[in-house]
């Protein structure tokens, strides 16, 4: 896909949102569904990548990354996000972290046949954590990041992107 086509979120566009909102520092854990997003984060020289081996880690080095005076972002999938729910509390929550949370939703299709049990418990977990959360499904969506931006500022508190896997945009 081309950057600005409306059938996938492609990568040029999420590094444009982190860009045009003053992100530092990417939190993450590496996979394979986000190779091009990858590729593309390593080579800008004013974005700091800083790996983790599990979900819950990236909620405390986020939080003192922003004690610290930068601008994180953490980016993991559901299935880490659901687990880490006691370090998103304490770390993030807890310590009012204005940050931004951009997970993919594995198993989320946009026609609700759920094959994957994390896509079920996924948009629950966030109610009933009361985490704000704005579906990205493609470039059309984009503006919705820096919605979610806006809406870790104003409250000081996480916010997630929810990025529906159907269309796995961050591939090529």
């Amino acid at each position: 896909m081309t950057e600005g086509t409306a059938a996938a979120l492609s990568p040029e566009t999420v590094m444009r949102q982190m860009k045009d909102n003053g992100v530092t520092d990417i939190v993450w854990l590496p996979d394979s569904e986000t190779n091009w997003l990858y590729l593309l984060m390593k080579s800008d020289p004013d974005l700091r990548l800083i790996g983790i081996t599990r979900e819950g880690h990236g909620c405390s080095i986020a939080a003192g990354l922003f004690a610290g005076g930068r601008k994180p972002m953490l980016l993991i999938q559901n299935t880490g996000m659901l687990e880490s729910g006691d370090s998103i509390r304490g770390w993030l929550m807890g310590l009012n972290v204005p940050i931004v949370l951009m997970v993919g939703y594995r198993g989320y299709t946009r026609h609700g046949v759920i094959t994957d049990t994390v896509a079920h418990y996924t948009e629950r977990f966030l109610m009933a954590f009361d985490i704000p959360f704005y579906l990205v499904e493609n470039d059309g969506d984009a503006d919705r990041i820096s919605l979610a931006f806006k809406d870790a500022e104003r409250t000081q508190q996480p916010v997630v992107v929810l990025v529906g896997d159907e269309f796995h945009g961050f591939n090529r």
